[in-house]
């Protein structure tokens, strides 16, 4: 019964987070203050620890089958980048790789850079369908290209500045996938 109950709610859910997840990137994008406030609290690296481990509700979600989760995942990772206040003290390399990251969103967007940035909804599509489909090793795969490409692009981008994101990111991969693989298991477990 309440499985109904919550099946009956999910799309809805889903479709507010969407719209959340609109609204926010619309303000982000077209309020230069708001944009600025939340890259400021970005500078905090506590988020870039915390914000790897949102693949890991978001693989559990998929694998439910429950928009809503997907969805509300998504949206509470990219509001991440500005629950922590600003740090007082921030490295000449976080500010250099941020300022990087911040010109490259707010710049000329030409079809190279729009080919290379739809790789991240294209990967967390292929993400939710292979634990949507029950597939431990395409997903955990994918997490595994996600960490890796971030860091090559930022990198690439980045220059020298774009190894700060290195350490967040490994540790952030290591904890993703071996709590992936371990719920994936008790999941499949109690399945049967």
């Amino acid at each position: 019964m309440r499985n109904v109950q919550l099946r009956r709610y999910d799309k809805v859910l889903a479709s507010t987070f969407t719209v959340l997840t609109l609204l926010f990137l619309v303000l982000v994008f077209t309020n230069k203050s708001f944009f600025d406030w939340t890259y400021e609290r970005h500078q905090n690296q506590l988020s870039w620890y915390l914000r790897p481990l949102f693949l890991i509700p978001f693989c559990y979600f998929a694998y439910k089958r429950s928009w809503a989760g997907i969805f509300g995942t998504i949206f509470f990772l990219l509001t991440s980048m500005f629950w922590f206040p600003k740090p007082e003290v921030v490295s000449d390399q976080v500010k250099q790789f941020l300022e990087m990251e911040k010109e490259y969103l707010s710049g000329d967007w030409g079809g190279a850079k729009i080919l290379m940035s739809l790789l991240v909804p294209v990967s967390f599509t292929a993400l939710g369908v292979a634990f949507w489909k029950r597939s431990l090793w395409f997903g955990l795969s994918i997490v595994v290209f996600m960490a890796i490409a971030k860091m090559i692009w930022s990198v690439a981008f980045g220059g020298e500045a774009g190894k700060s994101i290195f350490i967040p990111a490994i540790i952030g991969l290591v904890i993703c996938v071996g709590l992936i693989y371990l719920g994936f298991r008790k999941l499949e477990k109690k399945n049967k």
